[in-house]
């Protein structure tokens, strides 16, 4: 490979020139590049590391003659980044007539000036579903030509770049001016047209200082010639290959699913391994109300489905040999995780409560035996086997270290003991002998039943706990995590004026998100229910007698009508559900 200090580095164009051979696709990646994994806050630091001149680093670029451009399958830079609808990679619409460059090191670098200068990014808000468009507001990257650094700020930061909404933008206070990054661009020179545009903007004794950060801006991405290269022309993919990952592992043993893509993409030959592995993704995340799966899980699903070596990434593992068997079987292997996380959505996860992912590979190696197709999702015959799969998954879940560390080893031994035991159900005592011997009893203690109990409203695992408690829910239809006594009732003021003793605010306050306030209701009920009692919602909801069986499910027959006695309820309910938890649990 290119060692720097023998070869010779070139001085490359502009910014905006290198942006411009991006447009022109005489600039592209390779097949075995990476996605861009960069968040906005990276991309603002560069940009400030660019303005105040720091060096930032060199690029690799591999030059592919025209006659062997057809021999390779090259992707398009990201320009505008949506984390759910487009996160990846295109693929080039056509090959460009004349020889391309493929970029072997600075992918991440180049795709941030180009979503900075050029594009657009939108990521998912928080505490909003991935099925909610308005989750994810486009963003593009301004600079506030105001903004004065700070001598505290830690991070050395003498530029604010920030990715704004447009109107979030244009809503500038007396002491922000944003400009959109993008329209230095377009700027037809340095002097008058900024200056004009400085105008429209600010009062004369301001437009000064902000003229110079403009002007700075102008001069890094249009003047000065800041990209420096060093060029492979050698014509084979596998010394490209190894170029990568030279650059991108310092030399230390292969362990990251990124670089191992690379090898998949590399020896896969009827399939475009780069696009049926993040298609499945994007396919997996969108059942039920979504899910956060990576293409790490993909890549250790087919491992272990496809009876790989020991499931680990690690070099051996993504032989030539291995991936052809792993193409061979990846139609078969794309139908069973889709309905394993099918069976998983059913049971009531998402991307928000399945809080180990690789627990879900043991059902899938075992549905993969069996291949009942999605029969199993509902037919009755399979009903019994279903809340064992439930059972043990919600199990492996609750306790504490199962899906930690020595995972490979685990998935391993438990797919030998499917294998030979899991031809005709899931063997769930088999797999609790496995986790057994290696110190990982599914058994619960005293301690551990007491900290189940106590678990809190917003602790991702309170669901699967509720949804072992109470089985009866159907948790194909949605359901939320409700508050039996409302919590906004537990503000301070509303307890004195309920006149609880003020010693015994804190212990409310703090009850109140613990599991004994707490039930499983769909979500159009509970939209319905909002901040009305319990007592008072029941009577208005069921007659006498579904009231009463209602109560009797959820462990409400002492139900009070009043906040007053909430603490003598929460004890009572808490007593209830701690016999409840070590009986399904046992100890």
């Amino acid at each position: 490979m290119i060692e720097p200090s023998k070869a010779t580095p070139h001085i490359g164009p502009t910014i905006q020139g290198t942006l411009d051979q991006i447009y022109r696709h005489e600039l592209v990646l390779p097949a075995i590049q990476r996605e861009f994994v960069w968040r906005p806050e990276q991309i603002c630091r560069l940009f400030d590391s660019i303005m105040q001149g720091y060096p930032f680093g060199t690029f690799l670029y591999w030059k592919v003659e025209p006659e062997n451009r057809a021999r390779f399958k090259f992707f398009d830079f990201v320009l505008n980044y949506h984390q759910r609808d487009n996160p990846h990679c295109p693929p080039l619409a056509e090959m460009p007539d004349h020889g391309v460059t493929a970029v072997l090191d600075g992918q991440q670098r180049l795709t941030a000036l180009n979503i900075g200068l050029r594009g657009s990014i939108a990521r998912k808000l928080p505490n909003k579903w991935w099925n909610n468009p308005e989750a994810f507001p486009r963003r593009k990257l301004y600079l506030d030509v105001l903004w004065k650094p700070s001598a505290e700020d830690e991070e050395g930061r003498k530029y604010r770049f920030e990715f704004l909404t447009d109107n979030r933008a244009s809503a500038s206070s007396d002491e922000t001016c944003w400009f959109p990054v993008g329209e230095v661009l377009s700027i037809k020179n340095s002097g008058p047209a900024m200056t004009r545009w400085l105008n429209s903007q600010l009062p004369q004794d301001e437009v000064d200082s902000a003229y110079d950060v403009l002007y700075r801006l102008f001069e890094v991405v249009r003047s000065e010639r800041l990209i420096t290269y060093y060029e492979e022309t050698n014509q084979e993919l596998d010394r490209a290959l190894q170029i990568f990952i030279r650059m991108n592992d310092g030399g230390t043993p292969l362990s990251h699913s990124d670089l191992l893509l690379s090898i998949a993409v590399a020896q896969w030959t009827h399939h475009d391994a780069r696009e049926e592995i993040h298609k499945l993704v994007d396919e997996l995340n969108l059942i039920g109300t979504g899910f956060a799966f990576s293409k790490d899980f993909v890549l250790k699903a087919g491992l272990m489905l496809s009876d790989i070596g020991s499931v680990g990434f690690r070099v051996d593992n993504f032989s030539r040999e291995n991936m052809e068997i792993l193409e061979r079987q990846w139609a078969d292997i794309k139908q069973t995780l889709m309905l394993t996380v099918r069976l998983t959505s059913s049971f009531g996860f998402n991307g928000q409560n399945l809080t180990a992912h690789n627990s879900i590979l043991p059902i899938a190696y075992y549905l993969h035996v069996i291949q009942p197709g999605d029969a199993y999702l509902t037919h009755g015959r399979f009903e019994d086997d279903r809340n064992n799969v439930r059972g043990w998954l919600i199990r492996s879940l609750l306790k504490s270290g199962v899906w930690g560390s020595g995972l490979d080893t685990l998935l391993t031994e438990l797919r030998t003991v499917i294998k030979k035991h899991g031809k005709a159900k899931f063997p769930v005592s088999n797999i609790y002998d496995v986790l057994a011997r290696r110190g990982r009893s599914l058994q619960f203690d005293e301690d551990e039943i007491e900290d189940l109990v106590d678990m809190r409203y917003g602790d991702r695992l309170t669901f699967a706990l509720m949804s072992f408690l109470f089985s009866f829910v159907d948790l194909q239809n949605l359901f939320h995590l409700d508050h039996i006594f409302p919590s906004s009732r537990f503000s301070t003021k509303r307890l004195r004026d309920a006149n609880i003793p003020e010693s015994s605010i804190p212990d409310f306050q703090d009850k109140k998100d613990r599991l004994a306030n707490l039930q499983l209701l769909q979500g159009a009920i509970n939209n319905e229910k909002k901040a009305v009692m319990p007592d008072e919602w029941l009577s208005s909801r069921f007659d006498d007698k579904q009231s009463a069986a209602y109560r009797e499910q959820h462990f409400l027959s002492c139900l009070p009508s009043s906040i007053t006695d909430f603490d003598k309820f929460y004890d009572y309910r808490r007593t209830i559900l701690k016999q409840e938890v070590a009986r399904f649990l046992g100890r």
